[in-house]
């Protein structure tokens, strides 16, 4: 394997490249099958772990029906001085004394060689790798390490040099940004001229978007770019009321359309606001995110965990309560593969996002959220508190109604129902940490 190509792999054999749907609204596979991304952050995998820390990793997500995950190539943690696992470091320095993204280094058993490795095993376990270039901070440092080291000219010469390293991997998917704005008119051309070199070298075969700074999207300033194929908010972790809802709508009302979902949404067990006298969310904060953001129009969701993404060794601290072993079983992950089998059960009725299923709504940590399709809708309430479901969704046929409960993805029947008028639906029980989502199909 030389510094620009990738050997010959298996992994055409068990993935497929990804598309955007023709209504702008999904992904899906090549092949026209819809694909619900569920999502892991897990930033810090190819700096941080051995080949056999990561294949663990991958083994036990791909267990819980995470089919992406999204990891950097120059981390944030001291990504370029810091060697990863065997102590390579990604880049050499150029004459100037400064860590040079058109000089990677791929001697040995390279680190990237040890990426290599590791997005193959990913392929095998039918895992899509939504990969960073870079983290932010190596072109607008902000509150990072850093350093910057890239230009407009540089990065495009990185980009194209990952391209066409990747070009043959149908589980790659591109995230420019990396949690830093773009502030100046240097920014936006590095990011551009990093996007055009990634096309350049991959033949424009992989699929593009842009991890943006705390509480926003990326609409907000390449929504219009052409290189730009779907939208990520990070509605991030400073939020106590979540309110990711009127992001993902928000970018669902653009035009052109173009897919969105949140990135990275509050992790579980991080403390609120980065402190810990906050106290810290929990499986009920990321399954509403969860379910806020997908009933709202998202094509999926990242689910994340403090540890996990930071692949932290020791726990027991204010800031990361977990080892990132042990944190790889905390509650909130395991339920989120009932949001993917809710989605993928429902994925041929057409949903949109509808609040207008609701004849009432609530604000604040009452808010429900809906989505209705052919024949069927869904309402999720994050408390359950009683739901109203309008007249105008019976249209005087009979309705089949069931609880889904989003901790076990067990169904329960709540009856079935013929009215004109709304109905009032009592979820079987209520309180923070009850959520649930009332199903309605209807019947001939």
């Amino acid at each position: 394997m030389n510094g620009n190509e990738r050997g010959d792999s298996h992994m055409q054999e068990n993935m497929q490249l990804l598309r955007v749907s023709a209504d702008g609204r999904r992904l899906t596979t090549a092949d026209g099958q819809p694909f619900f991304w569920l999502g892991d952050t897990a930033w810090e995998l190819f700096h941080k772990l051995l080949r056999e820390e990561a294949e663990h990793y991958l083994r036990q997500r791909e267990s819980l029906g995470f089919n992406v995950v999204q990891a950097v190539a120059l981390a944030e943690l001291d990504g370029l001085e810091e060697g990863n696992a065997y102590g390579r470091t990604p880049l050499l320095m150029n004459d100037a004394g400064a860590y040079d993204p058109s000089l990677p280094d791929t001697s040995g058993y390279s680190y990237w060689d040890h990426m290599d490795y590791i997005i193959e095993q990913a392929a095998e376990l039918g895992i899509y790798v939504a990969l960073l270039p870079t983290w932010g901070d190596k072109f607008n440092v902000k509150h990072g390490k850093g350093p910057v080291i890239f230009t407009p000219s540089n990065a495009r010469q990185y980009g194209k040099w990952l391209g066409a390293r990747y070009r043959d991997c149908p589980n790659i998917i591109w995230v420019l940004g990396g949690d830093r704005p773009m502030e100046e008119y240097e920014h936006f051309a590095i990011i551009r001229g990093m996007a055009e070199g990634l096309k350049e070298g991959d033949g424009g075969a992989h699929l593009m978007s842009f991890h943006p700074a705390g509480a926003r999207s990326s609409s907000l300033n390449v929504h219009r770019e052409a290189w730009l194929d779907f939208n990520m908010i990070q509605s991030g972790h400073g939020e106590r009321e979540i309110t990711n809802y009127a992001r993902v709508q928000a970018d669902y009302r653009l035009m052109p359309a173009k897919p969105t979902l949140d990135g990275e949404p509050c992790y579980e067990d991080i403390p609120i606001g980065f402190d810990p006298r906050n106290g810290y969310f929990d499986a009920s904060d990321v399954r509403r995110a969860a379910y806020y953001a997908v009933f709202s129009g998202a094509l999926g969701h990242t689910y994340g965990h403090h540890s996990v993404w930071s692949m932290t060794r020791e726990g027991g601290g204010a800031e990361f309560l977990y080892g990132w072993q042990e944190a790889l079983h905390r509650p909130g992950a395991a339920q989120m593969q009932h949001l993917r089998a809710l989605m993928e059960a429902y994925s041929e009725c057409g949903m949109a996002p509808d609040d207008s299923v609701l004849a009432s709504n609530l604000e604040g940590a009452n808010r429900m959220v809906a989505m209705k399709g052919e024949r069927c809708a869904l309402v999720y309430s994050p408390n359950g508190v009683e739901i109203t479901v309008s007249a105008d969704i019976f249209c005087g046929e009979r309705m089949a109604a069931a609880w889904y409960d989003p901790r076990t993805g067990i169904y329960r029947e709540a009856g079935d129902y013929a009215e004109e008028g709304t109905a009032n639906f009592r979820p079987p029980t209520s309180g923070r940490g009850q959520d649930w989502v009332l199903a309605m199909n209807f019947c001939e």
